[in-house]
């Protein structure tokens, strides 16, 4: 069990055992084991990040690339390192949906329902993906990954941004739904030293969301404040018999009607005796060409506001406002204002306020584990055990040589090594590594443990993280994976006991 110790002196170091200064005595503090980040911060947060990668049927989803963590160096031999003592005694937690044994024994190999990729938008604001999976968890809503898919180590800023799972992934298409992430769990010496000998990490996600078109629906105003997704509402012109009737109403025939009047205004001066000082809205090129200055049509103080929207709103806008997606992915539109003096006139119109949702928009799709299952998990487990390995390979080999295309989940199988080995590259001492020719993309991908073909279910005992070279041909033949130890069980229990809930 490595440990990064800070001695007397601030030097950080890595030890098998203990950090001993000059003097023979120890002089260092362990850091904690969890590190924990928030993700989408709310509702409408989340809402806006489900609805920036299913916008345009998943064109967000489709022009993501494969994560490239790894460079051209990355990609090195393995070196032994001589074994691992394991910390606590082997355990293991059952999948969702294998809590009672079976004693089903088919050897077909079919890919797990759990399985998927997470998307993200990295430091750069290049939307990438990693491989993943659904796991077990106490409400049904957690994902395992690699803490590199979580955590943006080149930035060094915290969680990815716009972080989803969509498990089942296929060409844009989200079968069981797009899960927001809502809080990152990994280990403390991943986050803040990027020890890769605890690259993995947990996300607790909210409940899934599909995301389509629909038909806005005319509602009461008790309907339309009480729903939580997207609505909108239109003064309507009326005559004035509408309007008194609805003024009127006292538990009449029109018990939601909702009308205003107002009187016309005509433009004065700014030195007129009854004058009352309006802003027009207008477009971004009338506010350019106004001048400033006290007359009419002049450009107002302040007169320019910044408006975040959903991308159905913005679709749907129809003002003079400009519109711009910005360099993070939101929709907002700008609106510019210019200045008037006005009286109001005898000459009154009458509107109606109609109130709009659309509920189809955007829908609850229910917890992950609950639509797809969820693996169990285990740590401590002896080496040159076999595990099924998974993931959405798409990155090409070093020589530039290319067999995968990220399209479709492939698979490895294998014994796991012996002996635990590390990377000069990226100074890991303690990983797991199976024989595999698997590239980028397929990082965060589990590594499961006693997997059942028939139920498509197994133990993740280690996730994607290192691509290696081995017999010096220039090719990817090796991957590993960092050591499940009692640490890597206290961050999960501490991810799995975590409550998300809906978004809609």
């Amino acid at each position: 069990m490595k440990r990064i110790l800070i001695p007397a002196g601030g030097a950080i170091l890595a030890t098998g055992m203990l950090a001993v200064g000059l003097t023979g005595t120890a002089t260092a503090t362990t850091a904690p084991d969890i590190a924990k980040d928030p993700m989408a911060t709310s509702k409408s947060n989340a809402q806006a990040i489900a609805d920036y990668w299913a916008a345009s049927n998943g064109a967000a989803l489709k022009a993501a690339k494969e994560s490239n963590v790894w460079s051209h160096n990355d990609v090195s031999k393995l070196q032994s390192k001589g074994g691992y003592s394991s910390d606590t005694k082997p355990g293991s937690t059952k999948p969702i949906g294998e809590e009672k044994k079976s004693s089903s024994k088919s050897q077909n190999v079919n890919m797990p329902k759990t399985i998927g990729k997470v998307f993200f938008v990295n430091k750069k604001g290049e939307r990438k993906w990693c491989s993943a999976t659904s796991i077990q968890s106490k409400y049904r809503n957690l994902v395992a990954t690699a803490g590199h898919c979580v955590y943006d180590t080149s930035g060094n800023t915290d969680v990815m941004d716009k972080w989803v799972f969509v498990p089942g992934y296929y060409q844009g298409k989200a079968p069981w739904g797009i899960y927001v992430g809502k809080t990152a769990y990994t280990h403390y010496d991943f986050e803040v030293y990027e020890d890769y000998d605890r690259d993995y990490a947990f996300v607790a996600v909210h409940n899934g969301v599909k995301i389509g078109g629909g038909t806005a629906e005319k509602v009461s105003k008790a309907e339309w404040d009480k729903f939580d997704g997207v609505k909108t509402a239109k003064d309507v012109e009326i005559s004035e018999a509408e309007y008194q009737k609805c003024k009127d109403y006292h538990g009449g025939e029109t018990p939601d009607c909702w009308a205003k009047a107002s009187k016309n205004q005509d433009i004065v001066g700014p030195d007129y005796k009854d004058k009352v000082k309006v802003l027009k809205e207008v477009s971004k090129e009338q506010y350019t060409d106004a001048t400033t200055g006290k007359h009419n049509g002049s450009k107002a103080p302040r007169a320019t506001v910044v408006e975040y929207v959903t991308q159905s709103q913005y679709k749907a806008y129809k003002g003079p406002g400009y519109q711009k997606i910005d360099k993070d992915g939101n929709f907002t539109i700008t609106h510019y204002f210019l200045k008037y003096w006005v009286k109001e006139t005898s000459s009154i119109k009458y509107y109606r306020t109609e109130f709009y949702i659309n509920k189809d928009f955007i829908k609850d799709a229910g917890r992950l584990g609950d639509n797809v299952g969820g693996q169990g998990f285990s740590w401590n487990q002896p080496t040159q055990k076999i595990v099924r390995v998974f993931g959405y390979p798409a990155g090409p080999h070093p020589d530039g040589h290319k067999n995968y295309t990220g399209t479709t989940p492939k698979w490895c199988y294998g014994k796991t090594t012996k002996k635990l080995v590390g990377s000069a590259a990226k100074k890991i001492e303690e990983h797991v590594a199976l024989k595999c020719a698997m590239t980028e993309g397929a990082d965060g991908g589990p590594w499961l443990l006693n997997y059942s073909n028939s139920k498509r279910l197994g133990y993740v005992n280690g996730v994607t993280s290192t691509f290696n070279d081995q017999d010096n041909n220039n090719r990817v033949d090796y991957i590993s994976s960092p050591y499940f130890d009692g640490e890597t069980n206290t961050v999960y229990k501490a991810a799995a006991n975590v409550w998300s809930g809906k978004i809609v």
